[in-house]
């Protein structure tokens, strides 16, 4: 097993790793809003954080030699299930064409009082 770490995203904030891989599936943790320089949230519109945490993991799936094209599956954490669209229209426009497997839950809270938390499953 091998653990990913770039300074590219946002540093972990608790006891994990930014990702793993085993065999050849990259299994990362879940990103939130976070600038990686700064570790400060993005505030505002699901959008906003939304295009954050896509380019944290980009920044996961580079550090891995992966791709959004080799992702499996993702599982979104949304705390407004209302924001579902404005969410949905920016996940697909960064994603390009790939469409992974996906699951979308809501939950009560995220970390930091992030809208938007994202993790996926990846080859490698």
């Amino acid at each position: 097993m091998k653990t990913i770490q770039t300074d590219a995203a946002p540093a972990a904030i608790g006891p994990y790793s930014q990702a793993k891989i085993t065999g050849n599936l990259l299994y990362t943790s879940g990103q939130i809003p976070l600038v990686p320089e700064t570790m400060e949230m993005v505030t505002g519109s699901i959008e906003a954080q939304t295009e954050q945490v896509i380019k944290n993991l980009n920044a996961v799936l580079a550090r891995a030699g992966s791709s959004w094209d080799k992702v499996v599956k993702t599982t979104v954490f949304l705390t407004d299930m209302a924001e579902f669209g404005p969410f949905n229209a920016v996940y697909e426009k960064l994603l390009g064409g790939a469409k992974p497997a996906r699951s979308t839950v809501a939950v009560a809270a995220l970390p930091r009082g992030a809208k938007v938390e994202i993790e996926l499953i990846a080859e490698v």
